[in-house]
């Protein structure tokens, strides 16, 4: 079955805590499906992906870019899954495609954002109702992830 993990941002931005959960996914061998609410957030994450640490990059390319089949980390605004990835985030209000062609899922969510907020307990609920083992981590003061349940 999936592993469903919701990540509640309380201390970061999008931009800063996702790069490092990313980082981790690939060390790990799997490749990964990005999914934003639209597609301009792709297009604003895509060019921060690239600079956002000047030592290094993450690989990663868009839908319906070149070789989107080929890419380590794929961003879409979609449910597709054109990199056959085994990891898929969830971010930015968007609402995560059906689960089983996945080993992991993450929810991440801005807890100042009272939809996204709001979206994600209400996806919280729909899948523990459908059975799905689900962990939720929280930031704590420091921004380290905290396992709250």
């Amino acid at each position: 079955m999936t592993e469903i993990l919701f990540y509640h941002l309380t201390e970061s931005k999008l931009e800063d805590a996702l790069p490092p959960l990313l980082e981790k996914s690939l060390e790990r061998g799997w490749k990964v499906v990005l999914q934003l609410a639209e597609a301009q957030a792709c297009e604003s994450l895509d060019e921060h992906l690239w600079t956002y640490r000047a030592e290094s990059f993450l690989p990663h390319g868009l839908e319906d870019g070149p070789h989107a089949a080929d890419q380590p980390i794929l961003l879409t605004a979609g449910e597709g899954n054109g990199n056959g990835a085994e990891v898929r985030f969830v971010t930015g209000g968007a609402e995560p495609p059906p689960l089983d062609a996945y080993q992991r899922v993450v929810i991440m969510f801005d807890g100042y954002d009272a939809g996204q907020l709001e979206r994600a307990r209400g996806q919280w609920k729909r899948l523990k109702d459908a059975g799905h083992a689900l962990t939720y981590w929280q930031q704590n003061a420091d921004g380290r992830w905290m396992k709250k349940a």
